[in-house]
């Protein structure tokens, strides 16, 4: 590891998050970052400890947050870094599972894009996932109804646990059909992790001025060639409804107003999360593939190393 120049900081990496984007970083095009070229290291977030700093913004022994990248040393410019602040009773690992990207997106996500609001019913596509568990809760907290599509019983059973209303095995059940049967008044909100068939089975069903928040796709992601689209899309307009994407960093700036909720809501008992963790570096690109074939439950994240 080399030593930080002038504006430089040297972090120590604790942890690093396993996200779905990460895939569409690896692809041979630009998306909204940069692709990342071979060879290079893999884009990534991650929490870590300031060990030497030539920054103004930045001490030893500060805990920060940001592009550390995959790796056990981040040396850089800290562009995109921010300090963390230690939050009686919530463990570090909590800026991965309850709050940091994961939170504003379930939050923002569901009320500011979906605008879910009291009496209406929520949708969501990976529901077992770090964000869809989330965004369950905050509908349920919003007085919502709540209906998650997961890959397995178990997954089914951990959302009715959460809250959920009603949970739907879209690998064993006919979606359409449990759709029909839980969701009698219709879709207000859909939030979409997936896209895909799901996305079509959620558009059947749209509510009118319904809205559908399009966070990720994942079922297209290892695709080799474009998946056929929705064949429905019309009922967007048929149902005067809307369907919008979104990335967390647009909300960055509002972060303050979601978090101090998200905390509060998680220390009165409405708000839970779980975190599922792998040990060290080399287990990184085995454990992505978990993201994509299903085998994990809640936030996936890698330890590094001690937070001591």
């Amino acid at each position: 590891m080399r030593a930080a120049g002038e504006g430089e900081v040297a972090v120590r990496v604790l942890y690093i998050s396993l996200d779905p984007t990460n895939r569409i970083w690896m692809n041979a095009a630009d998306s909204y970052l940069p692709m990342i070229p071979l060879g290079e290291v893999m884009r990534g977030g991650g929490i870590g400890v300031v060990t030497e700093s030539k920054h103004p913004g930045f001490a030893v022994g500060d805990t920060v947050q940001g592009l550390l990248g995959w790796q056990d040393y981040f040396v850089g410019v800290p562009a995109t870094l921010s300090k963390v602040p230690a939050i009686p009773g919530l463990p570090l690992t909590a800026w991965f599972g309850l709050l940091g990207h994961i939170g504003l997106t379930a939050y923002f996500g569901l009320l500011d894009v979906g605008q879910a609001k009291a009496g209406e019913t929520v949708l969501v596509s990976a529901a077992a996932g770090a964000v869809g568990s989330l965004v369950g809760q905050l509908a349920k907290i919003q007085g919502c109804r709540a209906v998650g599509l997961a890959g397995s019983d178990e997954k089914c059973a951990w959302l009715r646990e959460l809250g959920y209303d009603a949970a739907i095995n879209y690998r064993t059940e006919n979606v359409i059909g449990a759709l029909k049967t839980h969701c009698p008044d219709g879709i207000d909100v859909y939030f979409d992790n997936v896209g895909g068939e799901t996305l079509e089975a959620a558009l059947s069903m749209i509510n009118l001025h319904g809205r559908i928040a399009v966070c990720g796709m994942i079922s297209q992601y290892n695709a080799k060639a474009p998946a056929p689209g929705p064949r429905n899309l019309a009922n967007l307009i048929i149902k005067r409804a809307r369907m919008e994407g979104f990335l967390v960093s647009d909300f960055y700036s509002r972060a303050g107003e979601a978090v101090p909720k998200l905390i509060g809501w998680h220390q009165q008992g409405k708000l839970h999360y779980k975190l599922d963790v792998v040990e060290g570096l080399e287990a990184a690109p085995r454990a992505l593939r978990r993201l994509f074939d299903g085998s994990n439950t809640g936030k996936l994240v890698v330890k590094l190393s001690s937070e001591a």
